[in-house]
């Protein structure tokens, strides 16, 4: 790998185009999501997400009070120093405030000192624009755009009920019944729990909420909130039953995002009887982490939820507003852009919602960035012995996001378990068996030993996929290798062609002098660079970019 000094201007400009950003101002936290696009597909990939626990309501006052306040300026700060670092177009970003903000009596003073401090402009969005911007993140997630979807979304301060069809909402509503603001009304033990249900069930009485849900035929249901997949995770993971174990993912590879009624009873149960005898410890604060404090709350109103609306079963979107947020803000720029577009990437990114923790989904995009940037070079040169099209791209793609989901019971033999999730789990929906097989093998093969043409695995293949999987192959196992050097920007990275062979540019994002690059990563990437070398019959260069600074 080379290191060189850049004293101009960027060439990676262009990459900072496809860049979008959401911040979600919440009750009890604020969110970022910066996606990378790809209008002509109409996918999109998260880079980067942050999540602080800000807690702006207030159980004594509807104000905002100073200190959280002063909380809410240090994490926009923090956002606006992401988002700044990765040159995201203020075009391209959009804030939301939901329920505190909405709620609170200084409002307008709040928004003026962001604006001032930070030069951020706040949208504060009704109930029911909040509702209808997750129906859209959730229409980003699953595959229910043809379908009458009833979308529930519990926040801190509300909880936002959709119906919706084709992208149409048909009902929102929002009820003041937040996890948030439950918590600090009701004193958690039986006594309180019990008066929590009885305002519950009288807020949704006043509404009307039951009987305007069952004007329709109502196809599935879905919850969107991060409260609600927290719950779905705990009744996954064996939490009810004392047995919480990243083993047991392994086992229910199958299941897909779902819970019924009564596992969600047996969780309620649980939660409610720790907090009765007193017995939260530090395993419930382990597992729920920030939504410690407040899960009993949510479990009890969603619980309520599902008997006053008869739901049986909910399915649970990994997408919520700020993706909506996203999606909307892409059809804007974009002329054309679809919605519903390609509605089977979206079974990629459940399959690597499911088994990835945060850190291991943003490896698994930087993997991809990388990925995109070798193939799109490789796709301009035309010397190359295979035909490369979206569809590989696509495949491609799909492999880097699934690539380490076998990490969830361990690194040994880590790519063997992603392989076999893949080829068992009947997760990518839409996806035809050979293209299941050829994005599983590529996974596979991701590190190790690199196939030959000849090898048994791909006996089923056209000479032409062949010779496709081995240039896709040798790109995954590059981009592999080249996300673990962790100051190289992958949103900054060009493949470019000369006489002398390909050359790959990165810009470096250390605040510090280029590092050396770790030698057991070298040593694999020379590898890589042979294997290279052999399939594309061209030499690859990898080089460093560094401001005489040094960032």
């Amino acid at each position: 790998m080379t290191t060189v000094t850049d004293p101009f201007i960027s060439p990676f400009s262009d990459h900072h185009h496809h860049l979008f950003a959401a911040i979600d101002l919440g009750t009890n936290s604020f969110k970022l999501r910066i996606v990378r696009a790809n209008p002509t597909t109409g996918r999109f990939l998260t880079i980067h997400r942050l999540k602080d626990p800000v807690v702006l309501a207030s159980s004594t006052t509807t104000a905002i009070s100073t200190t959280a306040q002063t909380r809410a300026i240090d994490s926009l700060r923090k956002f606006h120093h992401i988002l700044a670092s990765l040159a995201v177009p203020p075009s391209h970003l959009r804030l939301v405030a939901t329920s505190a903000i909405r709620e609170s009596s200084n409002q307008s003073e709040f928004i003026q000192l962001v604006y001032e401090t930070l030069g951020f402009q706040i949208d504060v969005v009704s109930g029911y624009e909040e509702a209808r911007l997750t129906y859209l993140g959730v229409l980003q997630f699953h595959p229910v755009y043809n379908r009458t979807v009833l979308t529930v979304d519990i926040g801190g301060g509300s909880t936002e009920f959709v119906v919706g069809l084709k992208g149409d909402v048909k009902l929102g509503v929002s009820l003041k019944l937040g996890h948030v603001t439950l918590t600090q009304r009701f004193v958690t033990n039986n006594n309180g729990i019990l008066a929590m249900r009885e305002h519950i069930r009288n807020v949704v009485k006043e509404s009307g909420l039951v009987e305007k849900v069952k004007e329709y035929k109502i196809d599935v249901v879905v919850g969107s909130s991060g409260s609600i997949r927290m719950i779905e995770k705990a009744i996954f993971m064996g939490y009810s039953s004392d047995l919480v174990s990243e083993i047991g993912l392994m086992e229910g590879c199958r299941r897909d995002w779902k819970f019924s009624r009564d596992e969600l009873s047996g969780l309620v149960e649980k939660l409610c009887e720790e907090e009765s005898r007193g017995r939260v410890d530090g395993g419930r604060k382990g597992f729920f982490k920030t939504r410690s404090a407040f899960i009993v709350a949510a479990v009890v109103l969603l619980e309520e939820i599902f008997g006053l609306l008869g739901v049986e079963e909910m399915e649970v979107s990994g997408y919520a507003l700020g993706e909506g947020v996203i999606a909307e803000k892409l059809a804007e720029v974009f002329d054309g852009f679809d919605l519903n577009a390609n509605a089977r990437w979206r079974s990629v990114l459940r399959v690597a919602s499911r088994f990835n923790n945060k850190k291991r989904m943003s490896s698994a995009a930087a993997c991809a960035s990388v990925s995109q940037e070798i193939f799109t070079g490789l796709r301009k040169w035309n010397k190359i012995d295979v035909l490369l099209d979206d569809k590989d791209l696509e495949y491609l793609e799909a492999a880097c996001l699934l690539h380490n989901i076998g990490l969830i019971t361990g690194k040994k033999g880590y790519h063997k378990r992603s392989y076999h999730i893949i080829m068992n789990g009947e997760h990518l929906h839409g996806y035809n068996t050979e293209e299941v097989k050829l994005i599983a093998l590529l996974v596979r093969h991701h590190r190790k030993k690199f196939l030959q043409l000849d090898h048994n695995s791909l006996r089923d293949f056209t000479d032409e996929m062949k010779r496709k999987f081995r240039v896709l192959c040798i790109i995954i196992r590059l981009s592999a290798i080249l996300k673990q050097y962790q100051s190289l920007s992958t949103q900054s990275i060009q493949l470019s062609h000369s006489d002398e062979g390909f050359k790959l540019v990165f810009r470096d994002s250390s605040a510090n002098n280029v590092e050396s690059i770790p030698t057991d990563v070298d040593v694999e990437l020379r590898k890589e660079l042979q294997h290279f070398e052999k399939v594309v019959e061209q030499k690859l260069s990898v080089v460093v970019l560094s401001s005489p600074s040094g960032s």
